[in-house]
């Protein structure tokens, strides 16, 4: 098996593909490498990374079940997943959420 993952990150209109050693926490992969999981107020103030804030919201496809008691409220009622709580064991894509207060997800318009 790789020790490495592929992640597509998708923010806005780029999309990246960084390899990601298996086993990392998404939220951490992404914040050394200069990804935006935060919003304008959370990235000073955030629980960093124990699952508790549920700031660093991120949606995923071919997402991991969750372990987290937080991550299974957020997969049970529809919601973002916390970046905090997923770790890489296969490859996914991850799109980033613009956030504005706090980690309140901004809905994207259609243009």
């Amino acid at each position: 098996m790789s020790e490495t993952v592929p992640v597509t990150v998708s923010d806005g209109d780029s999309e990246t593909t960084i390899e990601i050693e298996r086993g990392r926490t998404l939220r951490d992969a992404l914040l050394e490498r200069d990804f935006p999981v935060y919003g304008t107020v959370s990235r000073y103030a955030n629980c960093g990374g124990r699952g508790l804030c549920a700031t660093c919201t991120v949606e995923v496809d071919s997402a991991p079940e969750p372990t987290h008691w937080h991550d299974k409220a957020a997969v049970r009622f529809g919601y973002p997943r916390l970046s905090c709580c997923l770790t890489v064991k296969e490859p996914m894509r991850v799109r980033l959420l613009d956030k504005h207060v706090w980690g309140q997800v901004v809905p994207r318009r259609s243009e």
